[in-house]
């Protein structure tokens, strides 16, 4: 048998293990900062615009940086890009503590931490599951990581909010910070062994970067994940905010959000798992239109514990249930070579969105002292990505031939 045409591959049961701790830690981690909102603007004496430009600016750097860490991890394997993010998040976290300047804040908080996830979450990690597991396999094994990260917003929540309650929001980052370097030991389970050349002639990065952005389906999916970035950034750093302007208790905020993370597990796998058998786009646009219709009931309908409740087990289903099939689409058009790169470029998209929706969150509450705004925008663009997702095709790309090397 010729090793060039069966490459080894690493155990699709660790790479899930791994995988998924790895995406609990990096997403639990962040799915609880605005909890701490309002301890720090308070603390510091800074408007909440300056807490969620910060944030902003996390989302922008990391969408940004999430291409150019999908490349190195495409071309080097993963395990680097994993070790760096590590310590990029521990030690982002450490500037969020200490931090006594907006523009130290901004640096820490924004930038850091923004490269920090980009080499630490979904783009490097189902790169690794493309190459590693079955096409069969590849939605459900995408959902499985997804369901993991959900369960970390779910677990880190009530963690986050009791460090912050026992031993005050400074002490409760840098706790978090020596968490985040936990994803080194667990790095050594994705790292896989060197990748002979495929037969054949090799497509270039260039190649592959002008065929995906030149392929409308492309271009589709980054429009409905830029939405995807507005709505559940605005949701996760906004909310605890909404709910106590209305008159509702901190834990209330925290039941919330922890729901978000409990029900996302369910969600998540369930939208994995549906992507081997239904049509993917025809579950993208299912999402982003419940969506809407979830934010249109829940700030239509009186403000109540109950109510939030629902409205948070809801959005819980659908918050990162548009990741399975929107990267399983993209590995299915253009194959595994450059998963984590065109990946990263589709995340860009979607951190756009994130930058906007938290940012505008704080201006516009500042500029008019609600976020009503907001809110009818989320709901706008939650109709607009179920209409854009529509036309996706989801066939491979046909290549009359081979890419230049």
């Amino acid at each position: 048998m010729n090793p060039v045409s069966t490459p080894a591959r690493l155990s699709m049961t660790q790479v899930l293990v791994c995988g998924a701790l790895i995406v609990t830690l990096s997403m639990g981690i962040r799915h609880g900062f605005g909890l701490w909102l309002q301890p720090i603007t308070m603390d510091r004496g800074w408007s909440r615009e300056t807490f969620a430009f910060a944030l902003a600016v996390q989302n922008l750097a990391w969408g940004l940086a999430g291409p150019l860490a999908g490349m190195w991890a495409d071309r080097f394997g993963a395990f680097r890009v994993l070790v760096v993010g590590s310590v990029l998040y521990a030690l982002g976290l450490a500037v969020m503590a200490s931090a006594t300047s907006g523009a130290g804040f901004l640096g820490g908080t924004g930038l850091l931490l923004g490269m920090a996830q980009a080499g630490t979450t979904y783009a490097v990690i189902y790169g690794v599951i493309a190459r590693n597991v079955s096409a069969e396999k590849r939605s459900w094994a995408m959902g499985v990581t997804a369901a993991a990260g959900s369960f970390g917003q779910f677990l880190m929540v009530p963690v986050e909010n009791w460090l912050i309650a026992g031993t005050g929001w400074q002490n409760a980052l840098f706790v978090l910070s020596l968490a985040a370097l936990l994803i080194i030991p667990l790095a050594f389970g994705l790292k896989e062994p060197p990748r002979a050349a495929a037969p054949g002639v090799q497509q270039s990065v260039g190649a592959a970067l002008k065929e995906a952005f030149t392929y409308r389906s492309f271009l589709l999916l980054m429009a409905g994940y830029f939405v995807c970035g507005f709505q559940v950034v605005f949701i996760g750093v906004h909310l605890p905010s909404y709910l106590k302007d209305g008159g509702l208790s901190p834990q209330v905020a925290t039941v919330a959000l922890a729901l978000i993370g409990l029900f996302n597990v369910f969600g998540t796998y369930a939208a994995g798992s549906l992507g081997q058998r239904l049509a993917k786009r025809h579950i993208l646009a299912a999402i982003y239109l419940l969506r809407a219709v979830a934010i249109v009931l829940f700030i239509s309908l009186p403000l109540t514990p109950m109510s939030v409740y629902v409205f948070s087990a809801v959005m819980g289903l659908l918050w990162l249930s548009t990741v399975p099939p929107t990267n399983a689409i993209v590995a299915q058009i253009f194959g595994v070579q450059y998963m984590s790169m065109l990946g990263g470029f589709v995340f860009l998209s979607h951190q756009v969105g994130s930058f906007m929706g938290v940012w505008l969150g704080g201006l516009l509450y500042d500029a008019t002292g609600s976020y009503d705004v907001v809110w009818w925008i989320a709901i706008a663009l939650g109709v607009f990505a179920a209409l854009v997702n529509l036309p996706v095709r989801e066939t491979a790309i046909v290549r009359a031939q081979p890419a230049a090397a």
